[in-house]
């Protein structure tokens, strides 16, 4: 097992992710392009990102995606996150996604 030292800003499974209202997205045939609104960077995603941005439109833990992810598509779980967490952090390197993560009291 390796052990991640998870700064506040990195993404956990426990993380919250949701669009940011800084963009405009439209679907095109099962993909979707992103228009980052300040930025005007045109962002493309394949079918499988697109489902993850139609799922995180309103706010939802990794988990909860990555729990979708693996009852939608023939995927290994560990592929799946692996996939996830870095789509995710591309979205939020651009970004288009806001990240909260729980405090552990």
């Amino acid at each position: 097992m390796i052990y991640r030292d998870l700064s506040l800003s990195e993404i956990a499974e426990s993380s919250i992710v949701v669009a940011t209202p800084d963009q405009i997205s439209s679907d095109l045939g099962g993909e979707s392009v992103i228009l980052h609104m300040k930025t005007g960077v045109y962002h493309g995603l394949n079918e499988v990102g697109a489902r993850v941005w139609d799922l995180i439109e309103k706010p939802k833990t990794v988990k909860e995606i990555k729990q979708v992810l693996l009852e939608e598509y023939e995927v290994d779980a560990d592929v799946c996150a692996d996939d996830l967490f870095s789509l995710l952090n591309e979205l939020k390197t651009a970004g288009l996604i806001k990240v909260t993560n729980e405090t552990a009291a």
